[in-house]
């Protein structure tokens, strides 16, 4: 059965909480759904999302980029041939990463529905529940004090802080959530926000404070891995690479300069669930621990991404609360949320079965 029509779905998808980082505020998640369908009416789904400072994509640029180049190359193929198929993908137009990880998802969708097993388990491994962490919104030091212990009283064990803006401020943050939640593990994500120096010396204050950082991740801009393995050289805390790390070669290049100790690995920045199968080879075969994240996604990208973790052996709780944070969700089943645990149906492929 071939591939007969590539369908292009844009969605917005209300937050049931605003998302506040130090860059944006966001009430709503637009991304478009690609649904890739057979000639035996079967489909396969993949979500693309607008990330204009990480990934440059926009939604217009996406749905051409899918309806064009990408439909061409999917239309009339078998989707069982599906290594060829995610490599011509791949290398179908230059950059556009987001608009690929849609069509590459959706084809790896469409093939585990067509064989009638999860997606995960066509790629190694059965469906199970994976803990993830919870980023707390930015806003007064009380209000996310408060917004710890709700999140830990909810379940989660994990929690993810947004900093990188004031050292003062980044500080009495961390100590007041530390307070509110004295037994949740902290990570930290400052976003590119820190000079190497700046890194160093906030990090260290943490430590000397003992305030249990677990992570901090992506401390310093994305091109800077000289500043990067400067930071991991001098701090004991584990330093995470985000936004420095899309491809393979972005990762060989990081292990060669001994510039991070954990790699967080999305399909938007890969382009789809092949190229991120690539890093994780690449990280498990250089002793790179694994973190895998997402954009600000609805739960049909954020299915994909939690298939993907649980054929990793991830030390660290997954990165995967995004859906978590939507009123509902656009499609009708698939993934779903249990207190902290992404749950992924045991039915075929994601378990979609339409739009909401």
């Amino acid at each position: 059965m071939t591939i007969t029509e590539v369908r292009v779905h844009q969605v917005s998808a209300p937050l049931h909480t605003p998302w506040v980082t130090a860059v944006r505020r966001t009430e709503v998640v637009d991304s478009l759904l690609v649904e890739l369908v057979d000639a035996d009416g079967r489909s396969g789904w993949g979500e693309g999302v607008a990330t204009w400072k990480i990934t440059g994509d926009s939604l217009p640029g996406m749905a051409a980029a899918i309806s064009g180049p990408l439909a061409e190359v999917v239309t009339g193929r078998d989707p069982a041939d599906l290594d060829a198929l995610c490599r011509e993908v791949a290398g179908a137009i230059v950059g556009n990463t987001a608009a690929k990880s849609a069509v590459d998802c959706a084809l790896h969708d469409l093939a585990a529905v067509r064989l009638g097993v999860p997606l995960s388990q066509l790629l190694g491994a059965a469906p199970r529940p994976l803990p993830t962490d919870v980023t707390l919104a930015l806003g007064p030091v009380a209000e996310m004090a408060d917004a710890a212990r709700q999140r830990v009283a909810e379940g989660f064990e994990v929690l993810k802080i947004k900093v990188g803006g004031e050292e003062a401020e980044d500080l009495l943050r961390l100590t007041e959530i530390r307070r509110a939640a004295p037994k949740a593990v902290i990570r930290l994500d400052a976003n590119q926000g820190w000079t190497a120096r700046t890194a160093v010396r906030l990090i260290s204050r943490l430590e000397d404070a003992q305030l249990g950082i677990e992570l901090v991740e992506q401390p310093v801009p994305a091109g800077d891995l000289d500043g990067l393995a400067f930071v991991s050289s001098r701090v004991s805390t584990p330093v995470a690479a985000d936004e420095a790390v899309w491809s393979p070669a972005d990762l060989v290049e990081v292990v060669r300069r001994h510039a991070a100790d954990v790699v967080n690995i999305k399909l938007a920045k890969a382009g789809g669930l092949r190229p991120a199968r690539a890093l994780l080879a690449v990280a498990e075969a250089s002793g790179v621990q694994v973190m895998v994240g997402s954009m600000m996604e609805t739960h049909v990208g954020i299915g994909a991404a939690a298939a993907l973790a649980t054929v990793t052996a991830c030390p660290y709780a997954v990165d995967l609360d995004a859906a978590w944070w939507l009123k509902h969700s656009p499609v009708t089943g698939g993934l779903s949320y249990d207190g902290a645990a992404v749950r992924l149906p045991d039915a075929p492929g994601q378990g979609i079965t339409a739009l909401a």
